[in-house]
């Protein structure tokens, strides 16, 4: 039995709620929006890279955002000592680039399981939080908003992503 990617239920965003549940709610949806898009896709179908010229598939842009969810969430704002999963100093776009032998059904659980870290890691820290990073100081709030338009822009590829492998789209 071939194996695919779980399908996914997405949530709105409530219309009216204090600003953290707003930033987390939209957050949400575009982390789940990405795992939509992969939804009921064979391996090979999440590693094909179908805009030529570019290098991009789904499986890495899924890759990436695990590499951002960790990145800015627990090393950067909550200062954890942590290597990166599929980039290094001598291999920074291992996560889009070395897909041929990745593992799309582990790859994905690994962005599950980094969302439920990073939501973890910041739970007690205020939108207020500052911290520094690379020489630059930041806060929490400002990490959301990033990571919203992080997952919105990468969801845009990914429409186009699963148009061309099997013609689905949707929002």
């Amino acid at each position: 039995m071939t194996w695919t990617a779980p399908e996914i239920t997405r949530t709105k965003p409530p219309l009216i709620a204090d600003e953290r549940i707003m930033l987390q709610s939209w957050l949400d949806l575009h982390r789940r929006t990405l795992q939509w898009k992969c939804a009921g896709l064979a391996a090979e179908q999440l590693k094909r890279r179908c805009v030529a010229p570019s290098t991009l598939s789904l499986l890495g842009l899924v890759r990436h955002l695990t590499e951002c969810e960790r990145g800015w969430f627990r090393i950067a704002a909550c200062g954890a000592s942590l290597d990166y999963l599929y980039c290094s100093e001598g291999n920074p776009d291992g996560d889009l680039d070395d897909i041929a032998d990745a593992d799309a059904a582990a790859d994905l659980a690994a962005l599950r399981s980094e969302i439920e870290l990073a939501d973890a890691a910041v739970a007690d820290l205020p939108l207020e939080h500052v911290f520094s990073y690379r020489a630059t100081e930041y806060n929490l709030r400002w990490v959301y908003v990033h990571m919203i338009e992080e997952y919105a822009r990468h969801n845009g590829h990914a429409d186009f992503l699963r148009e061309r492998i099997d013609g689905a789209t949707g929002d």
